[in-house]
């Protein structure tokens, strides 16, 4: 048993964790030139972010914290996989899980699952992926920090849904049930001709400031009701690489398909890392 994991897990659970998210939120969104170019210094060679990918390696060009860690990186160290019926990575990052859903059962970690059904905060659109395949991706805070949709897809609605900020990384997902179904998250349910109906779930976690969507802007962290949004009839349709959202620092994006839907690549398993527009699967 590691005990400093559970002392970690334990504090996490005593900790204001809303109130830290916000006095970091605050301190990320500062222009103050001082306390900005410290702060991305400090991560730079904290978490050995590799600045030769990001479109400006000139600190003066972010105005903020945020500015910098949701930088753009150039085209080219990015490369999106182009075949037809191919699914790629939303995101940089490290698979924590994939496989299938089961039961209403996703497998969170070793011997460890979860309700997909409060996960998307809804029986019915959890009903749509029994069976199907899912795919959980962890975002460290070295890793480039804009998501991007993995097919084709039209925006039919998002549910906002509140909840804990535990930090999101292997110990935690070991250690506290449910926790992908305890923190906030945002549940984006997309439209693909030849998927049918398939999300993308920003989950959020401690000392991340805030989800952004390219559609409505931050959804600002913090407890309070669940906000649905209708998106069907306004024609949001994205093509498969297709920026759509962020967070800052580190987090989690879920993918779920349907049954028969797709099949993902072998290579897709717990703790093999993925790089935004790598294939990690295919349409079938």
């Amino acid at each position: 048993m590691d005990h400093r994991a559970e002392l970690f897990v334990a504090l996490q659970r005593l900790l204001p964790k809303h109130a830290l998210s916000r006095l970091i939120a605050k301190l990320a969104e500062s222009k103050n030139q001082w306390l900005k170019n410290l702060l991305i210094n400090r991560a730079i060679k904290t978490f050995d972010i590799n600045m030769d990918e990001a479109i400006s390696d000139d600190l003066s060009t972010y105005d903020s914290f945020n500015a910098f860690f949701t930088r753009e990186l150039k085209p080219e160290v990015r490369p999106l996989d182009t075949g037809d019926n191919t699914l790629i990575s939303p995101a940089d990052g490290v698979i924590s899980q994939a496989g299938k859903i089961s039961k209403n059962k996703i497998l969170q970690a070793k011997n460890v699952d979860y309700s997909l059904a409060r996960l998307v905060g809804d029986s019915h659109q959890a009903k749509q992926y029994e069976n199907g395949l899912f795919s959980t991706i962890y975002l460290s805070p070295k890793d480039y920090h804009r998501v991007h949709i993995p097919t084709d897809g039209q925006l039919l609605s998002t549910r906002y849904i509140p909840g804990e900020l535990f930090s999101v990384n292997h110990q935690t997902a070991q250690m506290v049930p449910n926790l992908f179904a305890r923190n906030e998250r945002l549940v984006c349910e997309f439209k693909s001709e030849q998927l049918g109906h398939f999300s993308v779930i920003f989950v959020g976690a401690m000392l991340v400031a805030g989800i952004e969507t390219i559609w409505s802007g931050m959804e600002k962290p913090g407890p309070g009701a669940v906000r649905e949004n209708d998106f069907s009839e306004q024609n949001l349709c994205f093509s498969k690489g297709d920026e759509i959202g962020r967070f800052v620092f580190g987090s989690t994006v879920i993918l779920l398909f349907p049954e028969n839907a797709i099949s993902l690549e072998n290579n897709i398993q717990s703790l093999n890392p993925v790089k935004m527009g790598e294939k990690i699967g295919f349409s079938v």
